[in-house]
């Protein structure tokens, strides 16, 4: 009977008795270890979407760089099974050279003509692209036109001005016939012209790119602003440098800046056409590094002048970054 009565009243051996307190595992701390696990990954998820990149930049930038910095500190790198250590005589090796310092200043001045006539081209070709004063059919067309040295790499624009400028070229046959000279120029084989030819030809490869960012740039400035300031008796030209110009700037700015770094680096163009002379007289930075590393096997002098370069271009990007975070 007490057996039967304790089955009826669920009081058998593993039921809970009435009121008693059912005894829990605590899951507070599964939980908290949970969500620190999942904080964690959410902390992570950005640097694992960036790791490809850096990886890259590391393996094909950094390393390099890192690589060509230790070149520089030491005497006969690749050259010498054992090379030592001498500090910064690379860089004072270098420094000595006059060759060096005459590559420098030909460099700033191929870099800085190109970037003043870039800027100059590009803007007056975008203004007349921009201009409703000539027919629709005809900018179309004056538009194929002004871009199509910027479809030409560099070996095929290096070829295009060797043949153009050549002492029997077609230079020289039309500067003759109109009378503005009596002789036959040699613009690439002469001290005299031919940095002043390599620039041109580069200021011809490079204006496209601010033609066609500058054009962007003044199909988006609002036309009331043009239309308010003509109501105000404004002339064209104080439009031009009161609305224009200003609306302008960060593009000319930025792409100024862009182009002062690539062109400072240029090699192939001068390659191609003059190699660096006649007489060092075309030499820059890129040349006179490669010369070094290639036709002289001084690796640790070459590495010396490209940090140089690196240093230069560096300069330059870091008033970039400073003007992109101002904007």
């Amino acid at each position: 009977m007490n057996s039967a009565n304790d089955s009826l009243t669920g009081t058998h051996a593993g039921m809970p008795k009435p009121g008693a307190r059912h005894s829990r595992t605590p899951k507070s701390g599964i939980r908290k270890q949970g969500m620190l696990s999942y904080k964690t990954k959410k902390r992570l998820v950005p640097f694992l979407y960036v790791a490809p990149a850096a990886f890259l930049f590391s393996l094909l930038m950094l390393f390099p760089m890192i690589t060509v910095l230790r070149y520089s500190l030491m005497d006969g790198a690749i050259m010498k099974k054992n090379a030592v250590f001498v500090g910064l005589q690379n860089y004072v090796t270098i420094f000595n050279d006059p060759v060096f310092w005459q590559s420098v200043a030909q460099t700033l001045y191929f870099t800085v003509m190109s970037v003043v006539f870039h800027l100059l081209i590009g803007l007056a070709f975008a203004l007349l692209l921009n201009t409703q004063r000539i027919d629709p059919t005809l900018r179309s067309i004056l538009r194929v036109l002004y871009i199509l040295p910027w479809l030409f790499t560099a070996v095929i624009i290096a070829i295009i001005w060797r043949l153009l400028l050549d002492p029997n070229g077609v230079i020289n046959s039309i500067l003759i016939a109109l009378h503005i000279v009596d002789f036959k120029v040699e613009w690439f084989s002469s001290t005299k012209t031919a940095l002043h030819a390599l620039t041109f030809a580069n200021i011809w490869a490079g204006y496209p790119l601010y033609m066609v960012s500058l054009l962007a740039g003044l199909q988006g400035i609002p036309k009331e602003l043009y239309e308010a300031a003509g109501i105000d008796g404004a002339t064209e030209v104080q439009k031009f440098r009161y609305i224009t110009i200003p609306q302008l700037m960060p593009i000319i700015i930025s792409i100024a800046l862009l182009d002062f770094i690539w062109t400072m680096q240029v090699f192939p163009l001068v390659w191609m056409t003059t190699g660096g002379g006649p007489i060092h007289a075309t030499e820059v930075l890129s040349t006179y590094t490669y010369k070094l590393a290639f036709s002289s096997y001084e690796f640790s002098q070459a590495s010396a002048s490209a940090i140089f370069i690196l240093i230069m271009s560096m300069s330059v990007t870091y008033f970039y970054i400073k003007h992109q975070k101002a904007r």
